[in-house]
């Protein structure tokens, strides 16, 4: 069945292949998007513009624990795959049990270093003056959960790997929908503030590993014993390798948010730190189709260039440029027009809400090509390129973006920080387009010459 389904990849339209591959995507990508989206509006509404900005300090530290589950939960979802396809369950078993001993002990260890060094680290992240004591609050209580949202991000790409899309789809959806249900109850009626909204976030994150659990227990052949529990160096190597490059990626976000942070309090204070989360919070929710699409793009793009399917191949990268082309122009220009009521909706703080949108325009004016970034990097990927296509993926917010983000402020004040954005990614975009052209060319040349 696996293969039958795996040979339609390289017979099904590409057209109706990428609908089918980016829409359960998209809609995962979407749900999370409009928890993190209501959340933030929820917050800054009902506790204020300080504690959205207090909200972002924390989430670089959450954010790259997080990503060493998702980094496991990748490279071992890989592993896993092979070995299903394989019929070797004793392997992916084997590898599942080494997932999870290594998520918990992983991120385990992060939190305590994370819990000990708090004073140190909230500052260095931004969390400097009044913005201190709001989010260490929030910072200390979900800390005490980022394991279990390590074991979130790990079982959720494990259930991919088994072929079973819907129950992830359904584990990004559940811990959605209970975290604003409890913003409600904790913030709005019991008004616990920003302690309720870290109790929310944290317990969304057992919503969903509770339903990840029911998933291995009743729904998974993954049925871990004792035996499998024990690391294996050859299988603690292949997650490893597999999964760096994941964690590399997650750790230049995390990276840029702690450098954007400090500037943007250093020259503006806590108002641009709120106008950053804000303006955070949009990128995620108003690019979920271009991601998905992404991810839709990897697997069509894979099987066939491994099928030797030039025209397929050609084909599929040039109706993905188009369509996430046109919707990135969308998406940019429904930013432009709107970046005022955006702003409201997010808090009453006046300053807040007049600086936003001039802010919000700039780091959105490179959009209408971002899609070219991202579908030429995920093309190296799904080609098993992995040094090009992380090198790629980190030309967008690593080689081009820090450098600039530090020298841009000192010429044109918190402007540079936000023009940083858009230069990058143009940069990106062309360093990106050079060498999907040029792998192109020689993927073609290397086709004619193949008997």
């Amino acid at each position: 069945m696996a293969t039958e389904k795996a040979a339609l990849l390289g017979q099904l339209p590409i057209g109706k292949l990428l609908i089918q591959q980016s829409v359960p995507a998209s809609i995962g990508i979407l749900a999370m998007s409009i928890n993190i989206l209501v959340d933030t509006i929820f917050v800054g509404q009902w506790i204020g513009a300080d504690a959205i900005a207090a909200i972002n300090v924390v989430l670089p530290v959450s954010f790259f624990i997080g990503a060493l589950g998702m980094a496991i939960g990748i490279g071992g979802g890989s592993v896993i795959s092979r070995a299903f396809g394989d019929n070797n369950l004793q392997k992916a078993r084997l590898t599942f049990g080494n997932q999870l001993v290594l998520t918990f002990f992983l991120c385990l260890s992060f939190v305590l270093g994370g819990l000990y060094y708090a004073d140190l680290l909230i500052p260095l992240f931004g969390g400097k003056g009044g913005l201190f004591s709001l989010a260490k609050i929030y910072y200390v209580i979900v800390l005490y959960g980022v394991p279990v949202l390590g074991f979130c991000m790990m079982g959720n790409n494990v259930a991919r790997a088994e072929g079973k899309p819907k129950f992830a789809m359904y584990a990004m959806l559940l811990p959605s929908i209970s975290n604003l249900l409890l913003d409600v109850i904790f913030i709005k009626l019991l008004g616990w503030g920003m302690t309720g909204a870290a109790w929310a976030t944290t317990l969304s994150y057992g919503v969903c590993a509770s339903y990840l659990l029911y998933f291995f227990i009743v729904h998974s052949e993954l049925n871990v014993q004792f035996q499998h529990l024990i690391l294996k160096r050859k299988i603690v190597a292949e997650i490893g390798s597999l999964g760096m490059v994941t964690l590399s990626r997650q750790a230049v976000v995390s990276l840029v948010v702690l450098i954007v942070n400090n500037l943007l309090f250093d020259f503006g204070g806590a108002t641009q730190l709120a106008i950053y989360a804000i303006i955070s919070r949009m990128l995620m929710f108003a690019l979920f189709p271009i991601l998905g699409i992404t991810q839709g793009f990897l697997p069509i793009a894979g099987y066939n260039y491994g099928a030797q399917h030039k025209e397929r191949v050609i084909g599929l990268i040039r109706l993905t440029l188009i369509v996430v082309t046109v919707m990135a122009s969308l998406v940019f220009g429904l930013i432009f027009i709107f970046a005022a009521p955006i702003a409201q909706l997010f808090t009453t703080d006046p300053d807040v809400i007049s600086e936003t949108p001039h802010a919000l325009r700039w780091v959105f004016a490179a959009t209408p090509i971002l899609g070219i970034q991202l579908i030429g990097a995920a093309y190296f990927q799904a080609i098993g390129k992995a040094v090009p296509a992380l090198l790629l993926t980190l030309t967008r917010q690593g080689f081009f973006f820090i450098p600039l983000v530090f020298i841009l402020p000192y010429y044109f004040g918190i402007n540079g920080i936000w023009m940083a954005f858009p230069i990058g990614e143009t940069l990106a975009t062309l360093i990106t387009a050079f060498f999907l052209y040029r792998e192109l060319k020689k993927y073609q040349k290397l086709q004619k010459t193949t008997p």
